[in-house]
């Protein structure tokens, strides 16, 4: 009887107390937060580009400067990111890897472009390699600023921190002893980058690569100054968004916006699909 008396209450208790309280409250606040900072605006931007019809749609989409503006803001964006993935992976590499005199102060310089007012690195990066600064004039008659050659060049000065700062933990994580390992048998340098340190870096690699280029199809301040925002030549998708809501061209301006976000979020599923298959492939190192 004492038995069944002590276990009768366990039969009417419907759930086990959470280990961490407080999960129903969260959970609340966060699919709130999500919806009202980014769900509904991207419904309202839906919303309004649906009042173009499909004819209308098209039409915007299939515009030569939609389509140039739309070129030049993802494939600039696209050589930017993997340019920053080759130095940024180098940077992460001699910041882990190595002791020097001013490692620090490499360190925090790396962060420069997080704190920097976007206009005043645009207006720094035209001053600089515009055909009269200093960088540009060694350069003649190669042209560097207004042109998309300087858009790539901003967008690799605001893109860098995101692949340091995304591989640059994993690395210092890597087990040593696994490459000393790799030596031991027999693997060469290139071996032992390609075979052991690579595998466990993709997936940082990745994430970096995603978060800069995301950076650099959305950036704005630090573009248009050095740009030249030409059409049909240097103008990017921001900007003749911009453009249309000058134009009171509400709908021309969300229907360029969709067509950003679509393009975007089909590059990043496909990057986190490749991601999936890394962590299949080498494992979740």
């Amino acid at each position: 009887m004492i038995h069944n008396a002590t276990a009768s209450p366990a039969k009417w208790r419907l759930k086990r107390p959470s280990i961490i309280p407080g999960f129903g409250l969260t959970l609340g606040f966060s699919l709130a937060y999500l919806s009202l900072i980014i769900l509904i605006p991207v419904a309202g931007l839906l919303w309004r580009t649906a009042g173009l019809g499909w004819s209308g749609f098209f039409a915007v989409l299939t515009d030569r400067r939609t389509l140039d503006a739309l070129y030049i803001s993802f494939g600039t964006a696209f050589v930017a990111a993997l340019v920053n993935v080759v130095f940024g992976t180098i940077v992460a590499w001699v910041l882990t890897r190595y002791n020097f005199p001013g490692r620090r102060l490499i360190d925090a310089i790396v962060d420069l472009p997080f704190a920097l007012p976007t206009a005043v690195a645009g207006i720094a990066l035209a001053a600089l390699y515009a055909p009269n600064g200093w960088v540009g004039s060694l350069f003649m008659p190669f042209r560097i600023a207004f042109t998309p050659l300087g858009i790539i060049v901003a967008l690799v000065f605001i893109g860098l921190p995101f692949v340091v700062r995304t591989v640059q933990p994993v690395m210092e994580e890597l087990d040593r002893e696994v490459e000393e390992a790799a030596a031991t048998l027999g693997a060469n340098r290139f071996q032992t980058i390609s075979r052991v340190i690579l595998p466990g870096l993709t997936p940082a690699i990745l994430t970096g690569f995603a978060l800069a280029f995301a950076r650099g199809v959305g950036e704005y301040g630090s573009v248009i100054f050095i740009a030249g925002n030409i059409p049909y030549v240097s103008e990017i998708a921001p900007l003749l968004i911009v453009i249309r809501l000058e134009e009171f061209n509400y709908a021309g301006a969300t229907a360029i916006a969709t067509i950003m976000l679509i393009i975007s979020f089909v590059m990043l599923f496909v990057i986190n699909l490749i991601q999936a298959w890394n962590r299949r492939r080498y494992g979740n190192v």
